[in-house]
């Protein structure tokens, strides 16, 4: 039997858990169709999801379709819960994108389908809600082609639009327009079909249409779109059957070296951790002992697979499956296990902007609150927990206030601390300007001024936006103390490890991004001397000092986070609502008129999005739509923020010595 991994996305209250209980209905694997409102839905499990009527969690479920397994993953649709969504995405093998028939494409559509373009997962479109009153065919149809992506093809006509009994009825061979324009998009994205239609076209069959339609589907080249209710039932036949004839099963040989990713982690009532597994290649038994994140291993104690709505016990979990395993301890969101098959993190959405210092309300929970957050972060490594010990404080990175809110019940309910949070602040970060180099160099004796037993020397400089930090060597190999580092390897990868911990705080505080840091020049004492031979935590705590030293002769500016807003008003409320913008920073850039309506669209800081929100439907009479998302990095303008360190300060010598010292 194949299997199939299908990723469920869309934007919030589109349908998603709605759509997911209506598939699983027509399985057979659900006698009756839970709500969200009720909270009796298969996949959001969680109190604060049946309680919120929203998913906060990815949830996979499981069902059979003629000869397929599907693994189904129903994801989060609010923004502030976007890093659920990207750590769903490299595991799937298609996706069915939701949109709604009456709001049309929205901001976090359109955010979700540039990434699974990006990642070229064959994804479906479903047109939802066409029984609701306002719900639209062409307009839908001409939002997706404008917003999204003009690759698309209708596979049927709607009828009984906005009442309680919508249909949808496919097209076939004999529908002239939809074989005409199925054969112009098709022919877009492969010659080879185009030649065979000029030269003949009768002998261009119906089935060889459908074919085509599939292999380009599954090549993410085009995208059906189908129309339906997942509250009536309208179109969701049609839709299966398109999963399984237009989206590619999983792919992998059981019999190769195991290779698969973590892509959710959660705790078993009595604490144990649950590792979700997508299998790529190999199989993985009860007992096997698995090597993760280069140097780790861990023994398998239990295997669930997911079957025919939930996750079964078995005794292994071979290609193409989704797992739970148990007994991987160490394990974390993104450890590939086995054979590796990427050599770098990646993000496919923005990073959290906001952060926030989280305080217990009962100062005895101090203890109680680091343990809890770090198992929160353990299924949200985004949160970033950061402990400053020097404030006794501890921070989380956000996406939005509704995620501030979720954190603080979840610890109320989970673990019965209750926490205050203070002012949500932007997630600032510090790109260097110019190029610095400092050296610090091996003491001729012991030097209370430069303990250390070696030489490093850093350069500077910057580098392309977005492209994070780049550590290079440009050393003789014979300086190199590989009697330390075994290789030189191990040395580069030591070094470079070090470099991006110290840019954690810049010289304002904040992370610093878009650097290249080369080692321009290395020694190290040799024993057997008059003292004993250089150490690793010699070039370790060297570092800071000569990469802080390099940076501040290099200087760098701080850049806060900037959302771009689409935003629809009443024409009569342009003045005031352009007013409110000024007081929120905000800085409309283009404006037309659509009607009775005004269309605006510009910028505003990360940290005004919420107020923003807040404030509209009082200045527009509730008839205000705004929609955010994340733009990039910009210089900040006038007064500077800082961000107090955490660190031992390599800024202050004396000061990072002294702690430095002490410490050893």
């Amino acid at each position: 039997m194949r299997t199939l991994n299908l990723g469920i996305v869309a934007h919030v209250d589109a349908g998603k858990t709605t759509l997911t209980e209506r598939l699983l209905f027509a399985a057979g694997v659900i006698d009756e169709i839970g709500r969200v409102d009720d909270g009796s839905t298969q996949t959001d499990t969680l109190t604060l999801e049946r309680q919120r009527g929203i998913t906060i969690k990815s949830a996979v479920v499981s069902f059979v379709i003629d000869d397929v397994t599907v693994n189904l993953i129903d994801t989060p649709g609010h923004p502030d819960f976007i890093a659920e969504v990207e750590r769903v995405l490299g595991v799937l093998d298609g996706a069915v994108l939701i949109v709604s028939a009456v709001e049309g494409v929205q901001s976090q559509t359109r955010l979700l389908m540039r990434a699974l373009q990006r990642l070229r997962v064959p994804t479906l479109i479903f047109v939802n809600k066409i029984d609701r009153v306002g719900a639209q065919y062409e307009r839908s149809l001409r939002s997706i082609a404008e917003r999204l992506t003009p690759a698309i093809i209708p596979l049927g006509s709607t009828s009984g639009l906005g009442t309680r009994s919508p249909g949808f009825a496919p097209y076939g061979a004999v529908d002239a327009d939809f074989t005409s324009g199925l054969v112009d998009l098709l022919a877009d994205h492969d010659d080879t079909f185009l030649a065979a239609y000029v030269n003949d076209e009768a002998t261009v069959s119906y089935r060889r249409l459908r074919g085509e339609l599939a292999a380009q589907t599954g090549q993410a080249l085009v995208h059906p779109v189908f129309f339906g209710s997942a509250i009536t039932g309208a179109g969701v036949d049609e839709l299966i059957s398109g999963i399984t004839e237009l989206l590619p099963a999983a792919e992998g040989d059981v019999d190769s070296p195991v290779s698969g990713v973590v892509f959710k982690v959660e705790r078993a009532p009595a604490g144990e951790k649950i590792a979700y597994v997508r299998m790529f290649s190999g199989t993985v038994r009860v007992r096997d002992l698995l090597r993760f994140d280069r140097d780790e291993e861990g023994k398998v104690t239990g295997v669930s697979v997911f079957e025919r709505g939930s996750a079964v016990q078995r005794a292994s979990v071979a290609a193409g499956q989704i797992g739970k395993l148990r007994g991987l301890g160490e394990v974390r969101i993104g450890t590939e296990i086995g054979e590796q098959r990427t050599t770098q993190e990646r993000h496919y959405f923005a990073p959290p902007t906001l952060e926030t210092v989280v305080v217990p309300s009962r100062s005895a929970d101090k203890g109680a609150l680091h343990v809890a957050l770090t198992q929160l972060a353990e299924q949200d490594p985004l949160i970033n927990l950061r402990q400053d010990d020097i404030r006794q404080e501890l921070h989380v990175s956000l996406y939005g206030e509704v995620q501030k809110e979720v954190i603080g019940a979840t610890l109320a309910n989970d673990y019965d601390i209750d926490v205050e949070f203070r002012e949500t602040t932007a997630i600032c970060v510090e790109r260097p300007i110019g190029v610095g180099a400092a050296v610090e160099l091996l003491p001729k004796a012991r030097s209370p001024t430069t303990p250390f037993l070696a030489t490093i020397g850093l350069r500077v400089e910057p580098a392309a936006l977005d492209s994070g930090v780049q550590f290079g060597l440009d050393v003789q190999v014979g300086s190199i103390p590989t009697h330390v580092f075994k290789t030189v390897e191990a040395f580069h990868e030591a070094m470079e490890r070090t470099v991006i911990e110290t840019l954690r705080q810049g010289i304002y505080g904040w992370e610093v991004t878009d650097c290249s840091v080369t080692m321009i020049d290395c020694d190290y004492q040799a024993p057997p001397r008059r003292w004993p031979g250089t150490t690793a935590s010699d070039f370790r705590l060297l570092t800071p000092l000569a990469l802080m030293g390099a940076l501040k002769q290099a200087g760098t500016v701080v850049c806060e986070p900037i959302h771009r807003f689409h935003l629809e008003i009443p024409s009569d409320m342009f003045g005031v609502t352009v007013s409110a913008l000024a007081r929120l920073r905000a800085v409309p850039q283009t404006q037309k008129m659509q009607g009775s309506s005004y269309l605006l669209e510009g910028e505003v800081p990360a940290t005004r999005v919420h107020e923003l929100q807040q404030q509209l439907p009082a200045l527009t009479r509730g008839e205000g739509l705004v929609e955010c998302e994340f733009d990039s990095y910009r210089a900040v303008r006038g007064k500077i923020p800082t961000r107090p360190r955490t660190d031992y300060n390599p800024l202050n010598r004396k000061e990072y010595l002294l702690h430095v010292m002490r410490r050893v």
